[in-house]
């Protein structure tokens, strides 16, 4: 296993405690659904903090998805540990300039289970790794119940898969593992770390993942090996995957392994994730 970065790890230990009790979001377009769903495979009850485009409540459009981890830090400031990323205001700006419209599906971590859940592989330190139950169940418990309550579209080219340090591991794992369900995932400081496992598993399987697009981003002030490998790991999908596939790759050299650097990074992620025109 590479060396683990220090930073990253005190990061994930501050992650794993419970964050604040707020309930309120910034825009009217949050719905919260507490404990709305069970994941069979691990037996453990999981909100789901959703976002709703602008024209939801007043439309019968179908929209697209966008699966988002550590939901608590993605709208509200007050469920967060250390700063939200401000994704509903994000996507509402990017709808005044383009017309953009997404349902984002933003699945709550459990502060307990947290590294267990984001990595598919068990670490020696860390303990058992739980991430293909838990992505097993996000694709046959989380998004039907998304796609039978909400307007989806629910095909492979509408759904996307986005997260920060292991929920980026846990992204690319889904990805790659389920080809034919995500076609975009959005990998914030992948923690490529983690597993050494993380290599093989995309050698051998990215083949199969087709029209798809991943885009890549670590800040240059992250720790130890978090940029070798995110650009190690980029070359590696890029020879492995089809041709129908895209990889961006992005280093920002003043970047920290924090919200703040993911926040400010997010809509640049979704404007090529989707090919849009600002």
């Amino acid at each position: 296993m590479k060396s683990r970065p220090l930073l990253l790890l005190s990061l994930i230990l501050l992650m794993i405690l419970s964050p604040h009790d707020g309930e309120a979001s910034n825009t009217a377009n949050i719905v919260i659904e507490q404990d709305a769903v069970t994941l069979p495979s691990l037996q453990r009850n999981r909100t789901l903090r959703i976002y709703l485009p602008p024209s939801y409540r007043t439309s019968d459009t179908h929209y697209p998805v966008l699966y988002m981890h550590d939901a608590q830090n993605l709208f509200d400031e007050k469920t967060s540990y250390a700063g939200e990323w401000e994704v509903d205001e994000t996507l509402e700006q990017l709808y005044s300039t383009t017309g953009f419209e997404v349902i984002v599906v933003g699945i709550d971590n459990s502060p307990k289970f947290r590294i267990n859940e984001y990595s598919p592989w068990t670490h020696a330190q860390y303990g058992r790794g739980e991430g293909k139950q838990f992505v097993a169940d996000l694709v046959t418990t989380i998004k039907p119940y998304i796609d039978q309550h909400y307007r989806t579209k629910s095909d492979k080219a509408n759904t996307a898969i986005l997260g920060s340090s292991l929920g980026a591991l846990i992204s690319h794992y889904a990805l790659i593992a389920y080809p034919d369900t995500f076609s975009k995932a959005g990998l914030f400081s992948p923690s490529y770390w983690y597993s050494d496992k993380v290599w093989a598993f995309t050698r051998h399987n990215a083949v199969n993942v087709e029209q798809s697009r991943l885009y890549l981003l670590v800040g240059g002030q992250e720790g130890e090996n978090m940029e070798s490998d995110m650009r190690a790991m980029a070359e590696l999908l890029k020879q492995s995957l089809p041709n129908t596939s895209a990889v961006h790759a992005k280093v920002v050299s003043q970047g920290k392994h924090n919200e703040g650097f993911w926040q400010s990074e997010f809509k640049q992620a979704i404007v090529w994730l989707y090919g849009l025109t600002e």
